[in-house]
């Protein structure tokens, strides 16, 4: 099996899908691209002032044109927004020449992670958990059906996360090779454990 053109990252606020996603390109010998990042780059303005100013509707008609010209690289690790998944007109863009991953957390997880964080819009409230219970409802059954791969991350460094997708990804690296060779000298009658 041979590695993927592109690898895909989808999953809510917190998940780790910058984090791991630069990791794992690295992994990979793959370039690393954030959707969000390349947006706030492209207006010159940060994601809460493109929702002041275009409401959320403005920002997914952006993402989408993002997603269409991104789906034409090769060699990359894509992080998606929380939200890229809400339009069906993305879904195939996600999916093209790609494995997607859906990096799955809970919501306390996400709220930890997100508690602090002041770039997210949707949850500048008084009740930001009530807020990603609800998007969790709504946005996990999309994520589980278009992903190709669901990686739990709670409790996990992310270095072990990415050794896990690695794994998943091409299952012919030399570290799965050498777990299965020493799976089979553990199995093969008459021979002793060093």
């Amino acid at each position: 099996m041979s590695l993927p053109e592109r690898v895909v990252l989808v999953g809510p606020m917190g998940a780790g899908k910058s984090t791991i996603g630069r990791m794992l390109a690295k992994e990979l010998g793959y370039r690393f691209l954030d959707s969000d990042r390349i947006i706030e780059e492209r207006c010159g303005a940060n994601i809460p002032w493109i929702f002041d100013v275009e409401g959320e509707d403005g920002f997914r008609q952006r993402e989408t044109a993002m997603l269409d010209e991104l789906s034409e690289t090769q060699s990359t690790v894509l992080a998606t927004g929380g939200g890229a998944v809400m339009r069906p007109e993305n879904h195939a863009l996600l999916r093209k020449n790609a494995v997607v991953i859906y990096l799955k957390t809970s919501i306390e997880q996400q709220v930890e992670r997100t508690r602090k964080d002041r770039n997210r819009p949707l949850l500048q409230n008084d009740d930001p958990e009530g807020v990603l219970r609800r998007l969790f409802a709504v946005r996990d059954p999309l994520y589980t059906k278009l992903a190709d791969i669901v990686m739990f991350t709670d409790r996990k460094s992310p270095r072990l996360v990415v050794r896990q997708l690695v794994n998943r990804i091409n299952p012919k690296t030399p570290r799965h090779k050498r777990q299965r060779r020493k799976e089979g000298r553990q199995h093969v009658p008459g021979t002793q454990r060093a």
